[in-house]
């Protein structure tokens, strides 16, 4: 199939290049803590400055704090609107052919609430952002309809409003015929004792992995890159049977019910960690010096196992860009690994007690593959 070995950065995607804008953005915005500390006399809000690094935002409003966070679907559309053209039945030219957009509207949710839900926030509300690249997008009322009942869909499994949104034409901006997707979302954390900031991780701490479903929402740029050098594009039929295109569009799981089932159990969440860019890199989104020692990896989607196959990718290369079978990170007490398996397999997601965090060096160290992802290759703070 696809010859000679392919990248993340291949592909157009350089996180040595684009995380420096975030950590400049980060140093700017915290100096403007200092505008809601000022108003904190008045409005008896101010910000909690601990979470600022973290996935989502977090300020402190007395009885309660309240998260927030914005997030971008990415590319993973443009993978929907070109599987559009693919029929559903191989050799049937005439067979139905569906928009995938509801897949699509879970993916763009779940991009903004597997974020809030790190720092212990129960989602409440979200607003969608749809920005199309000519009013022409609207006039496919199939995709138009899923998209609406996708996100519906998304926010009843959540229980939470769907507060509104904005839904631009930028002609010019974004590209005819496309649609940039983004979430944003507010959570509210109480008991106040549920904030999740990492404070109390230590050493003996247990890692416990959380399964994915495909590729979630990211390197799907990768992905992309990978069906041009396909012999049939994203209608290639992969070793399992199914087609590349339709794997992709599995949608992202929604850890949400998770982490509510594990607080309303008790479980002691020292830190929560979502698998997205950077891949297995997230497992040491924590601040502090520590080893995080795997001994046990999730199984590797068809799909990802897929893509390292085709683009030649190294074990590294490719625990550190992909999920790699694992979505989510919950770091617990000794004792709560298996409660945290349990609370998980519950709210029907696979997990696994897949290691230990120890004293030393930040870096994870992923024993089956015999790899080592350091710590100065995650650089998200300044």
């Amino acid at each position: 199939m696809a010859e000679g070995h392919l990248t993340y950065e291949d592909s157009g995607v350089d996180y040595d290049r684009i995380d420096p804008l975030k950590v400049l953005a980060q140093q700017a915005a915290r100096a403007t803590g200092a505008n809601l500390e000022r108003a904190g006399a008045r409005t008896g809000v101010r910000e909690v400055a601990a979470s600022r690094g973290e996935s989502a935002y977090v300020v402190d409003i007395g009885d309660a704090y309240l998260a927030s966070i914005t997030e971008c679907l990415g590319t993973k559309a443009l993978v929907a609107d070109a599987m559009r053209e693919v029929p559903a039945v191989s050799g049937v030219p005439g067979a139905p052919r569906r928009t995938w957009y509801d897949h699509i509207a879970q993916d763009t949710i779940a991009t903004a609430v597997n974020d809030l839900v790190t720092v212990g926030a129960r989602p409440l509300s979200i607003h969608a952002y749809w920005a199309a690249g000519s009013s022409d997008w609207f006039d496919d009322t199939e995709r138009m309809n899923d998209l609406v009942d996708g996100w519906k869909a998304a926010c009843d499994v959540l229980g939470v409003a769907w507060g509104g949104g904005e839904t631009p034409c930028l002609t010019g901006v974004v590209e005819e015929g496309a649609i940039d997707l983004a979430a944003s979302c507010v959570g509210i954390i109480r008991p106040k004792s549920r904030l999740t900031l990492g404070e109390d991780l230590a050493a003996g701490d247990a890692i416990v992995l959380l399964e994915s479903s495909g590729i979630h929402a990211n390197g799907l740029t990768l992905a992309r890159k990978l069906s041009e050098r396909l012999p049939e594009g994203y209608a290639t039929v992969m070793p399992g049977g199914r087609k590349y295109g339709e794997a992709l569009l599995d949608p992202t799981v929604l850890y949400p019910p998770v982490t509510e089932a594990a607080f309303e159990a008790g479980i002691g969440l020292r830190y929560i960690a979502n698998i997205t860019g950077h891949g297995w890199r997230k497992i040491m989104r924590h601040p502090g010096r520590f080893t995080y020692h795997i001994s046990e990896v999730p199984p590797v989607p068809e799909v990802l196992q897929f893509m390292v196959d085709e683009t030649r990718q190294t074990a590294e290369e490719a625990y550190g860009s992909l999920n790699m079978g694992a979505g989510f990170a919950l770091f617990v007490r000794p004792e709560d690994g298996e409660a945290a398996v349990a609370c998980a397999e519950a709210q029907g997601v696979r997990a696994w007690i897949a290691g230990v965090v120890e004293d030393g060096p930040r870096q994870v160290v992923i024993e089956p593959p015999g790899i080592t992802l350091s710590g100065e290759s995650l650089a998200l703070r300044d």
